[in-house]
């Protein structure tokens, strides 16, 4: 996807599959990837990053839609997210490659993230001074295939990575158990909740409400988007957050819309449905908590394995040619 319409927001954090799988959690953000800035090599590598003396950091860079969330809102995350005192490393890490850091883009990043360092330290909340630094955006370098998306790949070997260097542990001692929570300390532009009932009875139609409220199904290829074929997106009829987008919509067969994963993935929640007598995965937006569908496995192995099953009476389609008129011109790019 061509995501340089959006923003970038860059921090560098410890180990970069840690950050790149909380960055993940955040609605608001359509990408997060691993690799490496501010060193002297014009094509670093994790072998020679680790090393400890190339100057990179191990870094994360997002890409993110502003009209979801702030960068200050991010930069207010990323402190809880990380031991900020420790400027040598984070948690088991030590050397260069982990020191923590927050690396802005232009003057406006850099007027927010020292604003939020400043509230930070008049908080009074951590032990020591905040050792985290604030610098200049420079190259970043995305890592090798491998390292993008390690938690999803590798889920096993990335926890016990995660619980072996103590990770969340260090977090809880510092913020709180709270913490627990990817999206503690987080606060969306875009508020999560859905209007009143009245209110939201006159958004949606019958047939809407029934499926986006009451756990609906439609019937398969008797709805709307199933066979729609045009580039476009598919926000909630709610709040309009963007939530699917055609780059990754196919024909599953099945006579519903399909996906195989959602153009931000912290825009969606996932939890088990045990209405029926095999256990399922429900799929609800995050914003509006409305009832979208199910994700199933059994979707294209070459896209991951997934497929999102959705009803198109809880989706809104605005095709390509009409994005800027429906105020989501920022997304034209992709298609």
């Amino acid at each position: 996807m061509n995501l340089d319409a959006f923003p970038a927001a860059t921090f560098a954090g410890g180990c970069f599959w840690c950050l790149e799988a909380d960055l993940l959690h955040l609605p608001g953000i359509l990408s997060a990837t691993s690799g490496y800035t501010g060193g002297d090599t014009d094509t670093p590598t994790y072998d020679e990053v680790c090393q400890g003396d190339t100057g990179h950091f191990e870094a994360v860079q997002a890409r993110f839609d502003p009209e979801l969330v702030d960068y200050r809102a991010l930069v207010d995350w990323f402190w809880r997210r990380i031991d900020p005192t420790n400027g040598d490393g984070q948690f088991c890490d030590h050397g260069p490659q982990y020191r923590p850091a927050v690396f802005f883009h232009d003057a406006d990043q850099e007027r927010e993230a020292l604003a939020s360092k400043t509230a930070l330290e008049s908080l009074r909340l951590l032990p020591r001074p905040v050792a985290a630094q604030i610098l200049p955006a420079e190259d970043f370098h995305p890592a090798e295939f491998q390292h993008q998306e390690y938690s999803s790949k590798n889920p096993r070997r990335y926890q016990l990575y995660r619980m072996g260097c103590g990770r969340d542990s260090t977090l809880a001692r510092l913020w709180g158990r709270e913490v627990a929570d990817p999206l503690f300390a987080y606060v969306p532009r875009l508020p999560k909740g859905a209007p009143p009932e009245a209110e939201l009875r006159k958004l949606l139609s019958p047939e809407a409400y029934r499926v986006a409220r009451e756990d609906g199904t439609e019937p398969a290829f008797q709805n709307e988007h199933h066979a729609e074929h045009r580039p476009g997106l598919y926000v909630d009829p709610v709040n309009g957050a963007p939530l699917f987008a055609s780059l990754h919509k196919y024909d599953s067969g099945t006579g519903w819309p399909s996906f195989t994963r959602p153009l931000m993935p912290g825009n969606i929640v996932t939890r088990t449905d045990r209405k029926l007598l095999l256990p399922r995965t429900e799929v609800r937006t995050w914003h509006s908590g409305i009832h979208l569908g199910h994700v199933f496995d059994d979707g294209p192995r070459s896209a991951g394995g997934l497929r999102y099953c959705l009803n198109s009476a809880a989706l809104r389609f605005i095709p390509a040619t009409e994005l800027a008129a429906a105020g989501y011109g920022r997304y034209a790019g992709l298609f």
